[in-house]
C-alpha cells in the first residue's frame, strides 16, 4: 500500500510548476519580440516599466524613466524613453554637469574659480593694484543655473596723490616789496590706471609776491573723478627799519615804502625853517637808518646887516614877506590891520609869510620883525628900496623870489590876503605836501 504525498509539499509543487509555467509561456510569447539595448545613464538613475514585468526592462513597449544626479541635468530629448519595434529608445539620454552662464572678466581685475562654471564651483573676484571690488567677492553656482549673486565690477576709489612744494621763504630785495618765486608744478600720482587730468593751482602762480603770507593749494583728478589736494606756502618778508616821522615844521618824502630795507627819505623844511641833521636817510641791512636826526630849525634872522637887500636877502626862496608901513602906530589903518592879522597867525605861517612893520617917521621910525626890533636906519633903507611913503599906510607883499607882487594904501581882511598868495607860483606844490603831511589850520 502507497503512502500518501504531505499537503503542504504538494502545495509547493504547485507553485513552482504554475511560475515555471508562465516563464514558460511568456518566453514564448515574447520569442521573436524587438528588444532594446539595455539603459546605462552615466550621473543617473533609470526606471522602467514594461509590460513582461522587471525582467523585461527593454522589451518593446518598456517606458524608462531617467533621472540625473544633484548637479546635472538632461542633455536633450525627454527624461521617459520608450522601446520601439526598431529596437532603438524613442530617444536620446543622457546627464550632464549643470553649468551656470560664464562670468564677465570684471575690467582692471580678474576671477579665478574651483572648478570653472560648473555645478558648486565657487568663483572668487579680484582687482588690479588701485582698484576695489564692488559686489560680492565670492560667487558659486546653484543648481538652478545662477550665481548666488550678481557679477562684481572694480572700481577706482582712491583719491591720487599729489605733493606740492615746500614752504617757499624769500625775502625781498633792497628798495622792493616783492619777492620772485617760482616752484616746479607738482606732478600726481594715480594708483590705478596711472592717467590724470589736469593739475590745478588755487592762489597766485609763481611770479612776484608781496609780502606776507600766501597759501596755494593744487588739486588733481583721475578718470574717475576722485581728487586728491596738497597745501603750500609763500612767505615773503621785508626787512623793515624802525619808523621814522618828518621832522617838525618840515616834510619828508620817501620811496619804496618808507621804512623797508634800501628805502629813501628825503627831508625838507617849511619856509622860515633851516634844515639840521641830514637831509636824506637810507634804511639799511642792519634795520638802522643811515645819517642823523633831522631837524626844522627856525630861522635866525640877522637884524644887524647894513643894508636893507642883505636883510631881504635871508627870506629869498624861503618866505615871503608882508611889510606894513605907517606914519605912527596910533594909525587907524595900520591898527586894524594888525589886529585883523593876530587872529590869522595860522594862515599866515601856514603860507610860510613873515610880517615886517615900519611905523614913524625917520628918525624916530622903528621896525619889527615879530620881537625883533629893526634899527632906524635899516628901516628907513627898507622904505627907501621899497619906495614906501612914510607919510601914509602902505602895505607891500613880495614873494619868496623877492618880487614885489602886491601894493595897499589901506588895509585888507586875511582872507584876501590868503587868496592872494595861493595864486602865486610855487603855492600849489606847498599846498600838497601841506596836505599830506597833515598841515592844516583847525
Amino acid at each position: 500500500m502507497l503512502k500518501s504525498v504531505p499537503r503542504v509539499n504538494m502545495d509547493t509543487w504547485l507553485v513552482v510548476s504554475l511560475f515555471v509555467f508562465v516563464q514558460l509561456f511568456f518566453s514564448l510569447a515574447y520569442e521573436g519580440t524587438p528588444w532594446c539595448a539595455p539603459i546605462k545613464v552615466k550621473h543617473g538613475d533609470v526606471s522602467c516599466r514594461s509590460p513582461g514585468g522587471q525582467y523585461y526592462k527593454n522589451v518593446m513597449g518598456s517606458r524608462c524613466k531617467i533621472r540625473c544626479k544633484r548637479g546635472y541635468e538632461m542633455q536633450q530629448g525627454h527624461p521617459e524613453v520608450v522601446c520601439m519595434a526598431s529596437k532603438h529608445w524613442s530617444g536620446n539620454y543622457a546627464c550632464r554637469e549643470i553649468r551656470c552662464p560664464k562670468l564677465q572678466m570684471p575690467a582692471n581685475g580678474g576671477y579665478k574659480c574651483s572648478d570653472g562654471s560648473y555645478f558648486n564651483s565657487r568663483c572668487e573676484f579680484f582687482c588690479s593694484l588701485g582698484y576695489t571690488l564692488k559686489g560680492s567677492k565670492t560667487v558659486t553656482c546653484q543648481y538652478h543655473k545662477t550665481w548666488t549673486s550678481g557679477e562684481s565690477a572694480c572700481i577706482d576709489v582712491d583719491a591720487p596723490v599729489i605733493k606740492c612744494p615746500n614752504l617757499k621763504d624769500k625775502t625781498a630785495e633792497p628798495g622792493k616789496l616783492t619777492a620772485r618765486v617760482t616752484w616746479d608744478t607738482p606732478e600726481g600720482k594715480d594708483t590705478a590706471d596711472g592717467i590724470l587730468t589736469d593739475v590745478i593751482l588755487k592762489g597766485k602762480p609763481p611770479g612776484h609776491f608781496p609780502e606776507g603770507l600766501h597759501k596755494m593749494s593744487y588739486t588733481v583728478y583721475d578718470r574717475a573723478g576722485n581728487k586728491g589736494s596738497c597745501r603750500f606756502s609763500v612767505r615773503v618778508r621785508v626787512r623793515r627799519c624802525s619808523p621814522i616821522t618828518p621832522p617838525e615844521n618840515g616834510y619828508m618824502k620817501c620811496d619804496s615804502d618808507g621804512d623797508n630795507y634800501g628805502a629813501t627819505c628825503d627831508f625838507k623844511c617849511t619856509g622860515g625853517y633851516e634844515l639840521q641833521g641830514s637831509a636824506a636817510r637810507v634804511c639799511q641791512y642792519g634795520l638802522t637808518w643811515s645819517g642823523t636826526e633831522t631837524n626844522c630849525a627856525a630861522m635866525n634872522i640877522n637884524v644887524g646887516v647894513r643894508t636893507a637887500s642883505g636883510l631881504l636877502d635871508q627870506f629869498y626862496e624861503k618866505r615871503r614877506l608882508l611889510i606894513i608901513s605907517a606914519p605912527t602906530a596910533a594909525n587907524h589903518y595900520y591898527r586894524f590891520q594888525m589886529t585883523n592879522l593876530q587872529h590869522a597867525q595860522c594862515g599866515l605861517d601856514l603860507r610860510h609869510v613873515t610880517v615886517i612893520e615900519l611905523v614913524g617917521i625917520y628918525p624916530a621910525q622903528i621896525g619889527r620883525i615879530s620881537h625883533r626890533l629893526i634899527p632906524p636906519g635899516l628901516a628907513l633903507q627898507l622904505r627907501l628900496l621899497l619906495q614906501i611913503s612914510h607919510n601914509n599906510f602902505n602895505m607891500v607883499m613880495i614873494d619868496k623870489q623877492g618880487m614885489d607882487r602886491e601894493r595897499y594904501t589901506y588895509p585888507i581882511t586875511s582872507a584876501q590876503i590868503f587868496t592872494t598868495i595861493d595864486t602865486w607860483q610855487g603855492r600849489m606844490d606847498e599846498m600838497v605836501l601841506q596836505q599830506e603831511a597833515g598841515h592844516t589850520c583847525q
